[in-house]
């Protein structure tokens, strides 16, 4: 059992019905989608070894850094702009 706020369970029961689905299918969809940060680790090596070897490009620890900061800028952005889409549909 996970216990969570009312408000975050009636946002996760409306996605999971219009999804058409259930609640329990719905977070095990949401756990199974997202990464550990061992996980993000191996994917973001696996990367970096897959452009070295297919492209010759070496991407450096500032690289990365750089990639993660814009990363977050637009994540940043879009939740702002998808809050602000619900407020003014509301």
């Amino acid at each position: 059992m996970i216990r969570v706020p009312a408000e975050v369970r009636d946002q996760l029961a409306a996605v999971a019905e219009a999804r058409g689905t259930s609640l329990r299918a719905l977070m095990q969809e949401i756990a199974a989608q997202t990464l550990t940060p061992e996980q993000i680790k191996e994917r973001a090596d696996r990367t970096r070894a897959l452009l070295a070897e297919r492209f010759g490009h070496y991407v450096t620890d500032e690289e990365s850094a750089e990639m993660r900061r814009k990363m977050r800028e637009a994540t940043a952005a879009h939740r702002a702009a998808h809050a602000e889409a619900e407020e003014s549909a509301r």
